[in-house]
C-alpha cells in the first residue's frame, strides 16, 4: 500500500475518475491522495503579448475547475502547480515524499518522439513508483 499518492489531472482530459479510483485502491487506510494540475505558463514570446490580469484569470479558472473536479471527493487534496508538467510533478513528489504518481498517457504524436511526453518524463525522473493509465 502507498501512503502518499499524486494523481496528475489534466483538466482538459477525462481520465481523472479512473485515476482517482486507482489511487483509492492503492492507498492504505491512512494514505493521502493529492490531485495535482500543472498550469503551464506560456513561453516568453506569447507571455509578452498576454496581459497579466488575463493570465491571473486563467490561473483562477483552472484552480476553480480543479476544485470542482474533486469537490465530491473529500479524501482528495487539490493542488495547483506551475511550470513544466513533468518537472513540476517530479519535484512535488520529492517535496512531499510521495511514493506513487498516477499519470495518464495518450497515443504519442510525432512531437512526443522528439520531445517526450509528460508521462514519459515522469517515468524517467520520478523518485517513486509511477502508474501510467492509457
Amino acid at each position: 500500500m502507498h501512503k502518499k499518492i499524486i494523481v496528475s489531472l489534466a483538466l482538459d482530459h477525462g481520465i481523472s475518475q479512473e485515476a482517482l479510483a486507482m489511487a483509492r485502491h492503492l492507498k492504505g487506510d491512512d494514505g493521502e491522495i493529492h490531485a495535482v494540475h500543472v498550469h503551464e505558463t506560456p513561453n516568453s514570446t506569447v507571455n509578452a503579448y498576454v496581459a497579466e490580469d488575463v493570465m491571473r484569470q486563467a490561473i483562477d479558472a483552472a484552480q476553480e475547475k480543479l476544485k470542482a473536479r474533486v469537490a465530491d471527493t473529500p479524501d482528495v487534496e487539490p493542488v495547483m502547480l506551475h511550470g513544466s508538467p513533468g518537472q513540476a510533478l517530479t519535484e512535488y513528489a520529492k517535496k512531499i515524499g510521495a511514493d506513487c504518481i498516477i499519470v495518464g498517457s495518450h497515443k504519442p504524436g510525432l512531437s512526443d518522439f522528439f520531445l517526450g511526453s509528460t508521462s514519459s518524463r515522469v517515468v524517467r525522473h520520478a523518485p517513486c513508483s509511477v502508474y501510467v493509465i492509457r
